[in-house]
Protein backbone atom coordinates (compact mmCIF):
# COMPACT_ATOMS: atom_id res chain seq x y z
CA UNK A 1 0.00 0.00 0.00
CA UNK A 2 1.37 3.29 -1.04
CA UNK A 3 2.39 5.62 1.72
CA UNK A 4 0.76 9.38 1.94
CA UNK A 5 1.68 12.14 2.89
CA UNK A 6 0.07 14.10 5.49
CA UNK A 7 0.06 18.07 4.57
CA UNK A 8 -2.27 21.60 3.82
CA UNK A 9 -4.40 20.63 0.57
CA UNK A 10 -3.89 22.54 -2.50
CA UNK A 11 -7.41 24.03 -1.48
CA UNK A 12 -6.75 25.18 2.47
CA UNK A 13 -3.31 26.63 0.71
CA UNK A 14 -5.30 28.60 -2.05
CA UNK A 15 -7.60 30.02 0.13
CA UNK A 16 -4.60 31.14 2.79
CA UNK A 17 -2.78 32.98 0.09
CA UNK A 18 -2.33 36.83 0.42
CA UNK A 19 -5.46 38.65 -1.36
CA UNK A 20 -5.25 41.85 -2.48
CA UNK A 21 -6.49 45.17 0.40
CA UNK A 22 -6.76 48.32 0.25
CA UNK A 23 -4.04 49.65 3.10
CA UNK A 24 -4.94 52.98 5.24
CA UNK A 25 -2.53 55.07 6.66
CA UNK A 26 -3.46 55.62 10.66
CA UNK A 27 -5.60 58.98 10.34
CA UNK A 28 -2.77 62.07 12.32
CA UNK A 29 0.66 59.62 11.73
CA UNK A 30 3.66 60.15 9.08
CA UNK A 31 4.95 56.58 9.89
CA UNK A 32 3.52 53.79 11.27
CA UNK A 33 6.33 51.00 12.99
CA UNK A 34 4.90 47.61 14.90
CA UNK A 35 6.36 45.85 17.17
CA UNK A 36 6.45 41.92 16.93
CA UNK A 37 7.14 39.38 18.33
CA UNK A 38 6.28 35.42 17.28
CA UNK A 39 7.08 34.02 20.79
CA UNK A 40 5.20 35.64 23.96
CA UNK A 41 7.39 36.40 27.04
CA UNK A 42 10.13 38.12 25.30
CA UNK A 43 10.21 41.26 26.20
CA UNK A 44 8.01 43.13 23.77
CA UNK A 45 5.99 45.52 25.19
CA UNK A 46 8.78 46.60 27.44
CA UNK A 47 11.03 47.22 24.08
CA UNK A 48 8.24 49.18 22.53
CA UNK A 49 7.54 51.31 25.96
CA UNK A 50 10.93 52.34 25.78
CA UNK A 51 11.62 52.62 22.14
CA UNK A 52 8.62 54.47 21.96
CA UNK A 53 10.14 57.31 24.67
CA UNK A 54 13.64 57.11 22.95
CA UNK A 55 11.85 58.03 19.52
CA UNK A 56 10.38 60.92 21.58
CA UNK A 57 13.92 61.97 22.95
CA UNK A 58 15.22 62.69 19.74
CA UNK A 59 12.93 65.47 19.20
CA UNK A 60 9.85 63.58 17.48
CA UNK A 61 6.64 63.74 18.02
CA UNK A 62 5.15 59.83 19.47
CA UNK A 63 2.19 57.75 20.10
CA UNK A 64 1.72 54.66 20.88
CA UNK A 65 -1.45 52.20 20.41
CA UNK A 66 -1.10 48.99 22.40
CA UNK A 67 -2.77 46.74 19.99
CA UNK A 68 -2.88 43.26 22.37
CA UNK A 69 -6.03 43.20 22.74
CA UNK A 70 -5.72 39.96 25.22
CA UNK A 71 -3.09 41.20 27.34
CA UNK A 72 -2.53 45.02 27.38
CA UNK A 73 0.51 46.71 29.31
CA UNK A 74 0.61 50.23 28.16
CA UNK A 75 -1.96 51.06 31.12
CA UNK A 76 1.01 49.91 34.46
CA UNK A 77 3.93 50.26 31.86
CA UNK A 78 3.20 54.22 31.69
CA UNK A 79 1.33 54.41 34.89
CA UNK A 80 -2.51 55.83 33.30
CA UNK A 81 -5.90 55.34 35.35
CA UNK A 82 -7.74 57.32 33.40
CA UNK A 83 -10.32 56.82 30.09
CA UNK A 84 -10.19 58.54 27.19
CA UNK A 85 -12.62 61.57 26.28
CA UNK A 86 -15.14 61.61 23.10
CA UNK A 87 -16.70 65.16 22.28
CA UNK A 88 -18.76 63.07 19.67
CA UNK A 89 -19.12 60.09 20.60
CA UNK A 90 -18.08 58.37 18.09
CA UNK A 91 -14.13 58.86 18.31
CA UNK A 92 -11.53 59.07 20.81
CA UNK A 93 -8.73 61.57 21.85
CA UNK A 94 -5.09 59.83 23.03
CA UNK A 95 -4.16 60.42 26.58
CA UNK A 96 -0.73 62.07 26.84
CA UNK A 97 1.79 60.86 29.29
CA UNK A 98 5.57 61.63 29.31
CA UNK A 99 5.52 63.38 26.10
CA UNK A 100 3.71 60.73 24.25
CA UNK A 101 -0.32 60.01 22.88
CA UNK A 102 -0.90 56.50 24.17
CA UNK A 103 -4.44 54.18 23.46
CA UNK A 104 -5.17 50.89 24.63
CA UNK A 105 -7.96 48.79 25.40
CA UNK A 106 -7.19 48.74 29.16
CA UNK A 107 -8.30 52.13 29.25
CA UNK A 108 -11.93 51.00 28.18
CA UNK A 109 -12.07 48.08 30.59
CA UNK A 110 -11.32 46.72 34.21
CA UNK A 111 -8.02 45.59 34.70
CA UNK A 112 -9.21 42.13 35.75
CA UNK A 113 -11.73 41.95 33.12
CA UNK A 114 -10.55 38.94 30.51
CA UNK A 115 -11.21 40.03 26.20
CA UNK A 116 -13.28 37.17 25.53
CA UNK A 117 -13.57 37.73 22.04
CA UNK A 118 -13.51 36.61 18.50
CA UNK A 119 -11.18 37.49 15.79
CA UNK A 120 -13.65 39.80 14.24
CA UNK A 121 -14.26 41.72 17.69
CA UNK A 122 -10.29 42.12 17.96
CA UNK A 123 -10.34 43.02 14.06
CA UNK A 124 -13.15 45.81 14.57
CA UNK A 125 -11.38 47.41 17.93
CA UNK A 126 -7.63 47.44 15.90
CA UNK A 127 -9.89 49.56 13.07
CA UNK A 128 -11.45 52.21 15.79
CA UNK A 129 -8.09 52.35 17.65
CA UNK A 130 -6.69 53.20 13.97
CA UNK A 131 -9.46 54.48 12.32
CA UNK A 132 -11.37 56.98 14.68
CA UNK A 133 -8.77 57.84 17.55
CA UNK A 134 -7.40 61.58 17.19
CA UNK A 135 -4.25 61.36 16.97
CA UNK A 136 -2.59 64.55 16.46
CA UNK A 137 0.02 65.29 13.98
CA UNK A 138 2.93 62.19 14.88
CA UNK A 139 5.88 61.50 13.16
CA UNK A 140 5.91 58.49 14.41
CA UNK A 141 3.31 55.89 16.26
CA UNK A 142 4.23 52.48 17.48
CA UNK A 143 2.28 49.90 17.45
CA UNK A 144 2.69 46.82 20.10
CA UNK A 145 1.48 44.13 18.85
CA UNK A 146 0.69 41.05 20.28
CA UNK A 147 2.45 37.90 20.18
CA UNK A 148 2.43 35.48 17.08
CA UNK A 149 0.76 35.48 14.00
CA UNK A 150 -3.24 36.16 14.42
CA UNK A 151 -5.94 38.23 13.55
CA UNK A 152 -3.83 41.63 15.09
CA UNK A 153 -1.05 40.77 12.84
CA UNK A 154 -2.96 40.07 9.45
CA UNK A 155 -5.11 43.37 9.73
CA UNK A 156 -2.60 45.38 10.25
CA UNK A 157 -0.60 43.86 7.55
CA UNK A 158 -3.61 44.02 4.63
CA UNK A 159 -5.42 46.47 5.70
CA UNK A 160 -3.20 49.23 7.89
CA UNK A 161 -0.04 51.21 5.92
CA UNK A 162 2.90 49.41 8.12
CA UNK A 163 5.59 51.73 7.04
CA UNK A 164 7.99 48.53 9.32
CA UNK A 165 8.14 46.43 11.14
CA UNK A 166 10.53 45.56 14.40
CA UNK A 167 10.87 41.73 15.64
CA UNK A 168 12.07 41.32 18.83
CA UNK A 169 13.21 37.86 20.71
CA UNK A 170 15.39 36.46 22.80
CA UNK A 171 18.28 33.87 21.40
CA UNK A 172 17.20 31.25 23.01
CA UNK A 173 16.21 28.24 20.15
CA UNK A 174 12.56 27.83 21.30
CA UNK A 175 12.05 31.55 20.59
CA UNK A 176 13.82 31.72 17.27
CA UNK A 177 12.03 28.72 15.62
CA UNK A 178 8.66 31.15 15.95
CA UNK A 179 10.54 34.13 14.93
CA UNK A 180 11.50 32.68 11.46
CA UNK A 181 7.31 32.12 11.19
CA UNK A 182 7.21 35.74 11.55
CA UNK A 183 9.47 36.96 9.07
CA UNK A 184 8.06 34.74 6.44
CA UNK A 185 4.34 35.97 7.50
CA UNK A 186 5.95 39.48 6.83
CA UNK A 187 7.44 39.04 4.10
CA UNK A 188 4.88 36.94 2.00
CA UNK A 189 2.77 39.83 3.29
CA UNK A 190 5.23 42.12 1.86
CA UNK A 191 5.12 44.28 5.17
CA UNK A 192 8.98 45.58 5.43
CA UNK A 193 10.78 44.75 8.30
CA UNK A 194 13.14 47.25 9.66
CA UNK A 195 15.68 44.67 11.60
CA UNK A 196 15.85 42.18 14.33
CA UNK A 197 16.52 42.86 18.62
CA UNK A 198 18.03 40.45 20.79
CA UNK A 199 16.42 41.35 23.75
CA UNK A 200 17.67 39.29 27.08
CA UNK A 201 20.60 39.46 25.06
CA UNK A 202 23.25 38.58 28.32
CA UNK A 203 23.21 39.42 32.03
CA UNK A 204 26.17 40.89 33.05
CA UNK A 205 26.91 39.93 37.02
CA UNK A 206 28.51 42.73 39.63
CA UNK A 207 31.95 41.52 38.67
CA UNK A 208 31.60 42.33 34.90
CA UNK A 209 31.20 39.15 33.52
CA UNK A 210 28.40 38.35 30.71
CA UNK A 211 26.22 35.40 31.39
CA UNK A 212 24.59 34.24 27.96
CA UNK A 213 21.24 32.84 29.90
CA UNK A 214 19.64 32.28 26.79
CA UNK A 215 22.08 31.34 24.60
CA UNK A 216 24.67 33.46 22.23
CA UNK A 217 24.54 35.09 19.03
CA UNK A 218 21.02 33.62 17.58
CA UNK A 219 19.24 36.46 16.82
CA UNK A 220 22.13 37.96 14.92
CA UNK A 221 22.69 35.15 12.97
CA UNK A 222 19.08 34.72 12.20
CA UNK A 223 19.14 38.13 10.65
CA UNK A 224 22.39 37.35 8.55
CA UNK A 225 20.26 34.26 7.37
CA UNK A 226 16.71 35.90 6.42
CA UNK A 227 19.39 39.14 4.89
CA UNK A 228 17.39 41.29 7.65
CA UNK A 229 19.43 43.99 9.87
CA UNK A 230 20.28 43.39 13.34
CA UNK A 231 19.46 46.55 15.17
CA UNK A 232 21.24 45.73 18.43
CA UNK A 233 21.15 43.86 21.80
CA UNK A 234 19.81 44.68 25.19
CA UNK A 235 20.94 42.70 28.44
CA UNK A 236 18.64 41.69 31.19
CA UNK A 237 18.46 44.51 33.55
CA UNK A 238 17.11 44.74 36.66
CA UNK A 239 16.72 48.44 36.81
CA UNK A 240 14.90 47.97 33.28
CA UNK A 241 12.38 45.71 34.93
CA UNK A 242 11.87 48.09 38.34
CA UNK A 243 10.78 50.70 35.89
CA UNK A 244 8.22 49.26 34.08
CA UNK A 245 6.25 47.85 36.95
CA UNK A 246 6.30 51.06 38.76
CA UNK A 247 4.79 52.79 35.68
CA UNK A 248 7.62 55.06 34.46
CA UNK A 249 9.64 53.39 31.71
CA UNK A 250 13.60 53.67 32.68
CA UNK A 251 14.41 55.86 29.32
CA UNK A 252 11.92 58.32 31.17
CA UNK A 253 12.95 57.83 34.48
CA UNK A 254 16.77 57.33 33.90
CA UNK A 255 17.71 58.77 30.80
CA UNK A 256 21.29 58.66 31.47
CA UNK A 257 20.95 55.03 32.66
CA UNK A 258 23.35 52.94 29.90
CA UNK A 259 20.59 50.39 28.92
CA UNK A 260 18.50 53.86 27.97
CA UNK A 261 21.57 55.45 26.46
CA UNK A 262 20.85 51.52 24.09
CA UNK A 263 17.54 51.98 23.63
CA UNK A 264 17.99 55.68 21.71
CA UNK A 265 20.89 54.55 19.72
CA UNK A 266 18.61 51.90 18.69
CA UNK A 267 15.85 55.14 18.20
CA UNK A 268 18.06 57.15 16.13
CA UNK A 269 19.21 54.02 13.80
CA UNK A 270 15.65 53.85 12.86
CA UNK A 271 14.93 56.95 12.87
CA UNK A 272 17.95 57.57 10.12
CA UNK A 273 16.55 54.77 7.66
CA UNK A 274 12.78 57.11 7.10
CA UNK A 275 14.15 60.76 6.95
Amino acid sequence: MDKKTVGLSDTFKGNTAPKSFTKNPIRGTKFTIAISSAKGGVGKSTFAMNFALALKATGSKVGILDADIYGPSLPKMMSINEKPKSEDGKSMSPIDQYGVQCMSIGFLVDEETPMIWRGPMVTSAIKTFTQKVLWNDLDFIIVDMPPGTGDTQLTFAQEIKVDGIIIVSTPQEIALSDVKRGIRMFDKLKVPIIGLIDNMSFFESDDGKKHNIFGEGGVEKLATDYNKKFLGKIPINIDLRIAADSGKPLVEKSPDHKISKIFKEIAKKVKESFL
